[in-house]
């Protein structure tokens, strides 16, 4: 039987899961993910727990946040004195901001603390630092 290798277009269902079982993601009541193995678009630690699964396999693997999204990085932790930002702009903890440079570059934020004179922004992807569970089926290998 076929193993999923790097090169091959793969679908799969999917439940990501914090290590204390919170789900985070799935597949779930969706069309299964698909993706191809080796462009790096899925997180690595996911892709390389497909390489060699057959269709209709399934299995759990945990990947370590080195191969998720990276450790938490306390230098993209910053705050901002409030009249910086947009006066209209209604601000809320937990709240997924997207900031611009000067060369269209963006950047995703989370607002984490705020009082009427500082504004804490978080550019870690909000899933940085931790080990992430995922229950794995691969459907089919496409060509």
């Amino acid at each position: 039987m076929a193993q999923a290798k790097v090169g091959d277009k793969v679908s799969v269902h999917y439940t990501g899961k914090l290590e204390d079982g919170t789900v985070f993601d799935s597949s779930d009541g969706r069309e299964p993910l698909e993706f191809e193995i080796g462009t790096s678009s899925v997180i690595p630690g996911f892709e390389h727990a497909v390489v060699g699964m057959a269709p209709g396999e399934s299995k759990t693997a945990t990947v370590p946040a080195e191969q998720a999204y990276g450790r938490r990085e306390d230098e993209k932790v910053v705050e901002v004195e409030r009249e910086h930002l947009p006066p209209d702009l209604e601000l809320r903890v937990g709240q997924r901001l997207k900031l611009t440079d000067e060369q269209q570059n963006a950047t995703y934020v989370t607002v984490t603390e705020m009082n009427d004179a500082l504004v804490k922004l978080d550019a870690n992807h909000p899933l940085a630092g931790q080990d992430l569970v995922f229950d794995i089926e691969l459907v089919e290998i496409g060509a």
